[in-house]
């Protein structure tokens, strides 16, 4: 079975591992922090908090962003679950805008409608978490000049996009949001086995992240609460928790394997891109969109924008047997299946948020946002992964032929 999506570990990822195993500490030790330096470095950004996954990142940038019991967050459906289900977890309400279909990203224009009649009715969100949907990165620039002269929070869904560029610049620097989130779960660009991180450019929020992080608790003397007196009489030893925080620690071992993988990181976007150009020039005849290719999009490309590729996505077109979303929710239901069969591990990219039997407890139903249940019903994604061979890509190419002809 060829995956839709698979991790590269080689020897000396193994041997990053090894060395913490038998020289280091397990946990807390100085391999995290020289792996958060070397994010910064990467990216461009000032400050990392590394956590243990990109969902943990989500609900400590929502914390560390002040949300909480009777705010609003804005997200997209277009996506997993736990883009919105951090704001949840702060207590917060939840409310969506539609995906556009070109981009596959949060619509612009509708966001900008939605961002302007909250100003009139002073209802704006107190955080907006937009997210870089396969790799290719959000209009960072104008969503930031939606939301100029305002106190709305814009926090980067990046667990798609390391590797990626905007505007000439690495995904995940901020330079237009208040904060970014990575994943470095085995299918994204790097991985950790399981992990993630929160950039961000704002010494405040770095603070309030590794508190969020790390149980709340501190031992930096500048932060602490009481007399200067009482502190004085204190020995090395002491801490202080200042805030309801959680243990989101990344262990050193995960760290040093990122380390060791990010070094990695360009080559791995390279045969990543090499990828989709294959499909671009074998697909480019069969009845199905495929996605933005940036190379030939001369608006994109121009700005240095360049996307992670973390996946490949296409959707099949309607035809005369297929004049209803049923009808073409069978069709791919069947071209899925028979990948499948034929040892192509395919999958979708995703069920969108709203439908889901929890969301829809809330109030949400089908019908809420038509691009993203629209892209849903013909969506496949097909392989992509850096060790992923030009004969195993020309099996998908030739497999999905057959089916669709």
């Amino acid at each position: 079975m060829i995956p839709y999506g698979k991790h590269h570990v080689d020897s000396d990822d193994i041997d990053a591992v090894v060395d913490v195993l038998e020289n280091h500490f397990l946990t807390q030790g100085t391999k995290v922090p020289e792996f958060e330096q070397a994010l910064c470095d990467y990216t461009g950004a000032k400050y990392c908090t590394a956590v243990n996954s990109a969902t943990s990142g989500l609900h400590v940038a929502c914390l560390a962003a002040g949300v909480e019991a009777g705010d609003l967050v804005w997200s997209t459906p277009n996506s997993f679950v736990a883009s919105a289900n951090c704001a949840l977890y702060c207590n917060a309400k939840v409310d969506f805008i539609d995906m556009d279909p070109a981009t596959r990203n949060i619509d612009i224009e509708k966001l900008a409608k939605r961002v302007n009649a909250a100003k009139r009715d002073n209802a704006l969100p107190k955080a907006i978490i937009v997210v870089h949907f396969a790799g290719f990165s959000c209009d960072m620039q104008r969503i930031s000049r939606l939301l100029k002269d305002t106190d709305v929070v814009l926090i980067e869904d990046a667990a798609h996009g390391l590797g990626g560029s905007y505007h000439g610049k690495k995904i995940g620097s901020c330079e237009f949001s208040d904060m970014s989130v990575l994943s470095f779960h085995p299918v994204k660009s790097i991985t950790t086995a399981e992990g993630g991180a929160v950039m961000t450019n704002s010494a405040e929020l770095a603070e309030r992240l590794v508190l969020f992080a790390k149980h709340g608790v501190t031992r930096n003397q500048d932060l602490f609460e009481g007399s200067p007196e009482a502190l004085l009489q204190q020995g090395p030893w002491y801490y202080q928790q200042l805030t309801l925080g959680y243990n989101y620690r990344l262990s050193d071992m995960q760290a040093a394997l990122g380390i060791s993988q990010l070094k990695k990181l360009d080559g791995f976007v390279a045969a990543r891109q090499k990828c989709a150009d294959f499909y671009f020039e074998k697909l480019k005849g069969l009845p199905v969109v495929l996605p933005i290719d940036e190379k030939q999009t001369t608006t994109t490309n121009e700005k240095g924008n360049q996307s992670g590729w973390h996946l490949f996505m296409i959707e099949l077109l309607d035809d005369e047997n297929c004049e209803n979303a049923e009808a073409i929710s069978a069709k791919r239901k069947h071209v899925f299946e028979q990948l499948q069969l034929k040892g192509i591990g395919v999958n979708v990219h995703y069920i969108p948020i709203h439908l889901h039997p929890y969301y829809q407890s809330l109030g949400f139903k089908a019908g809420d946002y038509p691009c993203a249940e629209r892209f849903y019903n013909r969506a496949i994604t097909l392989p992509l992964y850096p060790s992923l061979t030009e004969q195993e890509q020309q099996k998908v190419v030739d497999t999905l032929t057959e089916i669709l002809q």
